[in-house]
């Protein structure tokens, strides 16, 4: 088992890591906008009026869950919707593949269809680049407590007024 100072600064890191690359994410789509509903009609996977929603829906989940990591609040839920994100990206990028367009993602701005030359490579480096992501997401599923957060201002005002806030960081994994 980790040392819990050592996990809590990592924690830090890949919270404040996951924090900028959704705030840059969403920040890219949303100073944007007419490219960001390009990069999502070039998926041809919604309707037109569907489209409208996801490109104006999507940067304003993006920087709310950039804004909840950078400042350590609902760290673990936070998490779990930057891993689903991920899960819903790679899933449209592999459609897009199966499917043979030739797409840029559009995940940090720009996006819509491009030139098939590279598709391949540019696909795999844009899943693995997700699964990367997923992995700090996850990671902070599992152990959200990190420093300079406002979770840990919280936990800490729950235990002055006496409810039990149990550290999931340090649970006994012999039982």
């Amino acid at each position: 088992m980790m040392n819990t100072e050592r996990t809590q600064w990592l924690s830090t890191v890949v919270r404040v890591a996951l924090a900028g690359i959704m705030l840059w994410a969403g920040l890219a789509k949303l100073l944007e906008p007419d490219q960001a509903l390009r990069a999502v009609q070039a998926y041809r996977i919604f309707s037109s009026s569907i489209d409208d929603i996801v490109a104006i829906g999507l940067p304003i989940v993006e920087i709310t869950v950039g804004v909840l990591l950078l400042l350590g609040l609902g760290t673990r839920f936070a998490a779990w919707v930057t891993a689903g994100l991920m899960v819903l990206f790679i899933a449209g990028v592999a459609s897009a593949w199966i499917r043979g367009l030739s797409i840029d993602c559009g995940c940090f701005g720009g996006g819509g269809d491009v030139p098939s030359a590279g598709r391949v490579g540019r696909y795999l480096t844009e899943i693995g680049r997700d699964l990367v992501f997923m992995a700090l997401a996850v990671w902070l599923i599992r152990f959200p407590s990190s420093r300079l957060s406002l979770d840990r201002l919280t936990d800490d005002i729950a235990v002055e007024i006496g409810e039990d806030v149990t550290n999931p960081d340090e649970t006994d994994e012999s039982s």
